[in-house]
């Protein structure tokens, strides 16, 4: 006769979370410092739609009081005070992240300049003095950069020249990921839910499964050729839809995952394996590519997936970065009617 699990045994199990911290490097997709504080994650990320979501928060209300009224401080036109609110805005959530973690933060660079190298450039610096400027070192710090030919340029001067570490986001094609470990950048985001949701949206097929999700088989590609070929970019799966899909990418050297599937995770006691392993991906027949700018603006031209969820991701976090503007804007004003132009909010 079987042997009947008791509860008390049952309690004692591992979760898929802490299953999952041992094979991966498990990242909080979230601006929320209090969802950061509960799953205590090695690293955070964020981007202009979840910061304007956490702007939006009464807990979070003092940083961005002290983002505007820094903006105001330094003068200007009201563009330069709205994008010095911005970055201040940026960095204040940033700073907070990291007194709850161990490791790094990602911060992004405005979607609206994904197709000027110089410009991103320029505000990844601003952005990590800013963090200086508050005690905060830069290898603390990935600067995210929209995974466009100029962003992977600026990632690759920023890393070389500057010692700048970039985290490449909005990615989706295996172009792109060749061209970033080219560019010796330090870390990969592949979206793995949004190139599921192009194929729901674009085929017959409504539902895959875990190994057969289009984004998880993505990923997947990504990591056995960076594997195989000793690169050292950190592949980051990112956007997911469901805990299949984390699941079936256990082993990855990093997922960033949102508060509510890590809450998910942290109540499954399912045995987890991992299926992405480096020595597995070494003994792989890969054939290794070549990549220069004509190559890449060709293959990754050729799909139309990437085209259309790179286009449409650039979109959505300017639309977001122009509606968080708006609210800062609004404030601005009230504070500048209510109290003038000499008075900073300490953090």
């Amino acid at each position: 006769m079987a042997e009947v699990e008791s509860p008390a045994k049952k309690q004692k199990m591992a979760s898929v979370l802490e299953q999952l911290k041992g094979f991966t490097t498990v990242v909080a997709d979230t601006g929320d410092i209090n969802a950061i504080k509960e799953f205590q994650p090695q690293d955070a990320t964020t981007n202009p739609s979840l910061i304007l979501a956490a702007a939006q928060m009464p807990a979070y209300e003092k940083l961005v009081e002290n983002a505007i009224e820094y903006g105001k401080k330094l003068c200007g036109t009201e563009k330069e005070k709205l994008s010095n609110v911005m970055d201040k805005l940026f960095v204040n959530f940033g700073m907070e992240i990291l007194k709850k973690i161990p490791g790094r933060v990602s911060t992004e660079v405005d979607a609206r300049l994904s197709f000027d190298k110089d410009a991103m450039i320029k505000k990844a610096q601003h952005l990590i003095k800013l963090y200086k400027d508050v005690g905060i070192c830069k290898d603390r710090v990935l600067i995210k950069l929209s995974s466009t030919w100029e962003g992977i340029q600026a990632g690759k001067i920023l890393e070389e020249q500057h010692g700048i570490h970039c985290n490449m986001t909005l990615l989706f094609s295996f172009a792109q990921a060749v061209a970033c470990a080219e560019a010796g950048v330090t870390l990969i985001s592949p979206f793995v839910g949004r190139i599921m949701d192009w194929h729901v949206a674009n085929s017959d097929q409504k539902s895959f499964k875990p190994a057969e999700d289009p984004g998880v088989k993505s990923v997947t590609k990504i990591y056995n050729y960076y594997k195989k070929f000793d690169y050292k970019t950190i592949v980051m799966g990112a956007s997911f839809r469901n805990t299949g899909e984390i699941k079936q990418l256990a082993g990855c050297d990093f997922l960033t995952i949102s508060p509510k599937l890590l809450t998910e995770l942290s109540k499954d006691v399912e045995e987890l394996t991992p299926f992405l392993r480096e020595k597995d991906a070494k003994e792989l027949d890969i054939e290794k590519v070549t990549m220069d700018e004509r190559t890449f603006r060709w293959e990754h031209n050729e799909d139309q997936m990437a085209v259309e969820k790179l286009s449409e991701g650039i979109r959505k976090f300017a639309a977001d970065a122009v509606k968080l503007e708006e609210m800062l804007k609004l404030s601005l004003h009230l504070i500048e009617e209510r109290f003038g132009a000499n008075r900073v909010t300490p953090l």
